[in-house]
């Protein structure tokens, strides 16, 4: 059980204790271990149903009233998902996690896209674009995630080279 503890926490098996600043608010945390997947667990979940409204949304209103409420609830989901492990893993190892070399333009690419896409629907108001980067969006946050899992964006890679080749 604490092996599953570590792993879904984040913990790479780095030896470097926390220090400072760091340290403080990892140990502040009152939170038990079925809290924290309880957290985890609604976060995601109310990521995921942001999203799938945001997408009802849309086809419910047509014109830029549709467009905005997408674009808003579409990436307010993906927020909320990304956002979720913060419950297992806690805020400064999330974001040390997020940035490692391994993932750092996965993650970069997510936060770029999830601006585009607010500003084409709520700046520029172009419907088009802001789906063409909801596409994006979406696909950087798959990459994302698939950084999570050994080997599986190895996998992906193999199956599409060999799909295409």
């Amino acid at each position: 059980m604490d092996k599953l503890r570590r792993a879904l926490s984040g913990d790479d098996g780095d030896s470097n204790e926390q220090t400072g600043l760091a340290a403080q608010i990892n140990n502040a945390s009152t939170l038990s271990w079925s809290t924290r997947i309880q957290g985890f667990i609604f976060c995601f979940v109310l990521g995921f149903v942001f999203s799938i409204l945001g997408t009802i949304l849309m086809s419910i209103f047509i014109g830029p009233k549709g467009l905005t409420m997408f674009a808003i609830f579409y990436t307010l989901g993906n927020i909320m998902s990304m956002c979720s492990t913060v419950f297992l893993m806690g805020p400064w190892r999330q974001l040390k996690t997020m940035f490692k070399e391994t993932r750092i333009i996965a993650t970069c690419l997510v936060l770029f896209f999830i601006v585009l896409t607010l500003l084409s629907a709520l700046v520029w108001e172009k419907r088009g674009l802001a789906i063409i980067f909801c596409i994006c969006e979406f696909l950087a946050m798959t990459w994302y995630s698939l950084s999570y899992i050994p080997y599986a964006r190895d996998a992906v890679k193999k199956t599409l080279t060999t799909c295409i080749a």
